[in-house]
């Protein structure tokens, strides 16, 4: 729908029409709010859609987003969402090769295998009650934390009461993440695939004095109280689809195409310009929620920007005709893409590549980690390529900081791309090149997206995936009550630059709107 057939005022105009958008969009029209959403693209979805990227091949890829754990269940419930999440029965698996022999840890398949597979590769049990203890010592985290998201901001100190657990608190909020790992675990492959959650999409080093790496293995590690990252049925586009569906359901109106440009406020009342195809047009609105960054928020309203934000990874989608054998023969490959497939990560290799990416260089090894989306769920897939074995590889790469792409992008990228899939074939009894399915052009399907390419299409600042760098889930000097607030009263940040925003959460886009419905109530 147009913006020119809606109303020319609305209680809340959203600017943005990614995930959190929506989510805020339907809970205010469900609450009889009129709302309108303005989205420059021209489909809604944000980060989090489902595509077709390669000609003539019938295979809808989560082409960004593509793994949920912090969506709150109640957002479901409460939108009456259509939308299906399925569990991996096989956590992770990670190759490594030692003393010449090829091997791995998988994880996962229950805790008697997982035991037997810490045995294999440690030579004993104590990584893996090591592994056990901290892992309870973050389940305990996760299901204190997690219900907070979507309960106006604690304290620092309620949140550590909420807790009440020492170890952990001084583990996870207060140490650099590296000393609790060195602490509990001694073979380098194991710290390595416990601070991979520290890492995704976070430029840091293990003891990083900011703690950025802390915030960000805290979300990794707290969602659904479990920290279970989960395949959404049907892509991520199922869920975007569906809360779009919900908004419109709601009485919603959304316009694609229509790029907000400037938002006028004096606190009480609000203007939106726009524009689109077509023309431009102003609408009037008691409440703005922005989906996007805070520095487009700072763009729209003419404050001052923050801090220039940095996107650090490498993004590669992939449809193969079929999976490819591994060097270690004793895994199945079925089951080692079927959850977290981690390549070049050990705790040094990790460090390395974090010392050379800073120093200014692309590192020699580059750390990334894939999954196999349609051995969960293969609706994704075309019946003809499901039968035929067809399989989709996301690979996310890890330290590779916009900053390295400024001098020629598309030239490092490839670079880039070659010596990560250097590192996975390695690890392969046959190239993965050889795998690749082609298009209708005869081109192999892999495509590969690095900071700069993720900021031009989606507007993620610096191709930073959460916008700036992860909160702390607390209230602290200018958060305000839910952690959306801006210095205008009736302008919110709905979008994953809030407090307690990033990844495919709808937490910023719930926030925004109880805090618009929270002032509203007589």
């Amino acid at each position: 729908m147009s913006a020119h057939e809606g109303s020319r005022s609305y209680d809340a105009v959203i600017v943005g029409g990614g995930h959190n958008g929506l989510v805020a969009a339907a809970y205010l029209a469900r609450a009889g709010r009129s709302v309108l959403v303005l989205e420059r693209l021209g489909h809604t979805g944000g980060a989090a859609v489902s595509t077709r990227p390669f000609a003539g091949v019938d295979a809808r890829l989560s082409r960004y987003s593509y793994l949920v754990s912090l969506l709150p269940a109640k957002i479901v419930q409460d939108l009456g969402l259509d939308f299906r999440l399925r569990t991996r029965d096989i956590s992770s698996y990670t190759p490594v090769e030692r003393a010449g022999r090829p091997t791995g840890l998988l994880v996962g398949g229950g805790e008697r295998r997982t035991r037997e597979a810490f045995a294999r590769l440690t030579g004993g049990d104590r990584e893996f009650d090591a592994w056990q203890r901290f892992y309870a010592l973050t389940g305990r985290v996760a299901r204190s934390v997690f219900p907070t998201l979507t309960e106006p901001l604690p304290t620092r100190e309620e949140l550590r009461r909420r807790v009440d657990d020492e170890e952990a608190w001084r583990a996870l909020f207060e140490e650099p993440i590296g000393v609790a790992v060195e602490e509990r675990f001694s073979d380098d492959l194991v710290r390595g695939v416990v601070l991979t959650d520290a890492l995704i999409g976070t430029f840091a080093d293990a003891h990083d004095p900011t703690l950025a790496q802390n915030r960000c293995f805290l979300y990794h590690v707290i969602g659904g109280g479990t920290g279970a990252w989960d395949v959404p049925v049907g892509g991520m586009g199922a869920l975007t689809d569906a809360l779009a569906g919900a908004a419109r359901a709601a009485g919603a109106v959304i316009a694609t195409g229509h790029e907000a440009v400037r938002i006028d406020t004096d606190g009480r009342d609000a203007e939106v310009s726009w524009r689109s195809a077509d023309g431009e047009g102003v609408v009037a609105a008691r409440h703005v929620l922005v989906g996007a960054s805070p520095q487009a928020l700072a763009a729209l309203t003419g404050d001052t920007p923050p801090a220039p934000a940095e996107g650090a990874q490498l993004k590669v989608n992939m449809l193969l005709e079929r999976l490819p054998r591994l060097r270690d023969a004793s895994v199945d490959p079925r089951e080692a893409f079927g959850g977290t497939f981690h390549i070049a990560e050990g705790y040094e290799q990790l460090a390395e590549a974090h010392a050379r990416a800073a120093a200014g260089e692309l590192p020699a090894a580059p750390p990334s980690e894939i999954y196999c989306h349609s051995l969960t769920d293969p609706t994704i897939l075309g019946p003809d390529l499901v039968a035929e074995g067809h399989h989709t590889l996301t690979l996310f790469g890890l330290h590779a900081p916009a900053r390295l792409f400024e001098r020629d992008n598309d030239a490092v990228r490839e670079e880039l791309l070659r010596r990560t899939l250097a590192q996975l074939d390695a690890h392969l009894a046959e190239p993965l090149a050889d795998c690749l399915a082609t298009d209708a052009d005869g081109r192999p399907c892999i495509e590969a997206r690095s900071p700069l390419d993720l900021e031009r299409d989606l507007g993620l600042p610096g191709g930073n995936i959460f916008h700036r760098a992860l909160s702390w889930p607390w209230a602290q000097d200018g958060t305000g009550r839910w952690g959306v607030e801006t210095r205008h009263p009736n302008v919110l940040l709905c979008g994953a630059g809030a407090v307690r925003g990033g990844g495919v959460s709808g937490v910023p886009g719930h926030n925004a709107a109880m805090a618009v419905l929270e002032r509203d109530a007589p």
